[in-house]
C-alpha cells in the first residue's frame, strides 16, 4: 500500500518550507515532512503498480516505505541497507527483462548520473517498461538545487555527518542540476513521449516532477 500525506499534513508542509529546507534534508522532524520524504510522496502518487527505482540510496526507503515493498531498488553504490541484489554493477544493462515494470523512477538523482550515461540509461528505463508505463524524474529549480546542495554541506559540517548525496563523493560529470529543457530532450530521444512538469506546491513550487510514457 502507497504512503500518503494527509491534507493538513500538506498545508503544514507548505507553510514551513522555509524551515524544512535550512533544517530537514533526510529526516522528519517537528511534525513536519524532510525534503527526502517530500520527494517521495510526490512520485508514489506517479508511480505505478511495481516501480524500479534507479539510484535507490541508502535502506532502499522509497520502494520498501512509500511503496510497500512492491519493486525494486537498485543503486550504483553499497549504501546503508543495501544488499548484492540492490547493486547495479552495469548501469547500462538493467538486470531485468523487458516490459518488466509498471514505472521507473530517478528521484533526485538524474544530475548525479555522469552525462555520458545518462542517455543510455534512460533507454534501458524504456526497455524495462511495459507498453503504457511511465517514467518519473524528479528536479528542483535550478536556484533551489544549489542552494540544496551547499545547505547540505553546511548541515554535514554542524552535525559532523556525512550526508547520504555526499558520502560517496560524485563522479566527474555530476552537475549541481539539469534545465527543463536537457530533461524533455533525454526523454524524447530514449523514446517517451507525452512528457509533461508537475510542480511541488508544497515546495513553493521550486521542486517538480517530469512524467513520460513509453
Amino acid at each position: 500500500m502507497k504512503k500518503h500525506r494527509s491534507h493538513f499534513q500538506r498545508i503544514k508542509d507548505f507553510l514551513f518550507f522555509p524551515l524544512r529546507a535550512l533544517l530537514l534534508p533526510e529526516k522528519d522532524c517537528f511534525g513536519l515532512s524532510s525534503w527526502a520524504s517530500e520527494r517521495f510522496y510526490y512520485v508514489a502518487h506517479e508511480s505505478g503498480d511495481y516501480c524500479l527505482d534507479v539510484g535507490c540510496g541508502r535502506d532502499n526507503r522509497f520502494i520498501k516505505e512509500f511503496l510497500g515493498g512492491r519493486g525494486k531498488g537498485m543503486d550504483v553504490y553499497y549504501y546503508d541497507g543495501l544488499t548484492e541484489e540492490n547493486i547495479l554493477k552495469d548501469p547500462t544493462n538493467f538486470p531485468f527483462s523487458s516490459h518488466e515494470f509498471d514505472s521507473v523512477t530517478f528521484i533526485a538523482n538524474i544530475n548525479h548520473i555522469p552525462e555520458h550515461l545518462r542517455l543510455l540509461e534512460l533507454k534501458e528505463a524504456f526497455r524495462v517498461l511495459k507498453n503504457g508505463g511511465n517514467i518519473i524524474i524528479t528536479m528542483g529549480n535550478p536556484i533551489l538545487e544549489i542552494a540544496a546542495h551547499k545547505l547540505l554541506k553546511i548541515h554535514e559540517k554542524i552535525f559532523r555527518q556525512e550526508n547520504i548525496y555526499h558520502e560517496h563523493g560524485g563522479p566527474e560529470e555530476e552537475i549541481y542540476y539539469l534545465k527543463d529543457k536537457e530533461i524533455k530532450e533525454l526523454l524524447a530521444e530514449a523514446g517517451f513521449g507525452h512528457i509533461k512538469k508537475k510542480y511541488f506546491w508544497t515546495q513553493w513550487g521550486l521542486n517538480h516532477v517530469f512524467i513520460g510514457i513509453k
